[in-house]
C-alpha cells in the first residue's frame, strides 16, 4: 500500500481550478508579488517547479506577446535579468530555464495574460518523484521564498523595495 504524501497547499489550486473569470496576474495576492515595476511585475509561481520559480508579467491584462507595448516588453526583459541576478545571489542555481508558453497547445496554463517563467535549476534537481508519483518536491514555503527574493530586488532608490 502506498504511503500518502500530504500536500495541503494544493487544495486551493484544486478548488479554484474552474475559476476561469479570475486572472491570477491581475489579482496575484500580495504575498506572491516579489517586485512591482511601472508596467510589469515579478511574482512567485503559486505551484512552482522548483524553489524560486518566478514569473514576469505585464501589469496590463494582455494575452498576446505581440500585443505588448515596447515599454512593457523592455521592462519584462529588464525584470527577468534582475530575477536571474536575484536567484543567483540567493539560491546559487547551476542554471535557469526561461520560457514563454504562448497558447494552450504550447503548454500555457493561463492563456489570457502573457507571462515569462524564470525557473532556477540545479544539477541533479530532477529526481524520481515527478516520474513515479507525479509530484514535485519543493523544499521551501512560498512566504520564505518571497521574503528572500524581495530583499534581492531592493536597489538604491527603490521605494521600500516593492
Amino acid at each position: 500500500m502506498p504511503k500518502p504524501l500530504w500536500a495541503p497547499w494544493r487544495l486551493e489550486y484544486v478548488e479554484g481550478a474552474d475559476e476561469a473569470d479570475r486572472c491570477v496576474f491581475c489579482e496575484p495576492g500580495e504575498g506572491l508579488v516579489v517586485h512591482r515595476g511601472e508596467t510589469a511585475f515579478v511574482l512567485l509561481n503559486r505551484f512552482p517547479y522548483t524553489s524560486g520559480h518566478l514569473m514576469v508579467a505585464p501589469v496590463r491584462h494582455e494575452g498576446d506577446l505581440v500585443g505588448l507595448t515596447e515599454q512593457e516588453a523592455l521592462e519584462i526583459h529588464r525584470l527577468t535579468t534582475r530575477a536571474v541576478t536575484a536567484l543567483r545571489a540567493e539560491y546559487s542555481p547551476d542554471g535557469h530555464n526561461l520560457g514563454w508558453n504562448l497558447g494552450r497547445a504550447a503548454g500555457a496554463g493561463i492563456i489570457d495574460h502573457v507571462h515569462l517563467h524564470v525557473v532556477p535549476r540545479w544539477s541533479g534537481d530532477t529526481n524520481f518523484m515527478p516520474v513515479l508519483a507525479d509530484v514535485r518536491v519543493v523544499p521551501e514555503a512560498l512566504a520564505a521564498t518571497a521574503e528572500r527574493l524581495r530583499r534581492r530586488f531592493v536597489e538604491p532608490g527603490d521605494p521600500a523595495g516593492s
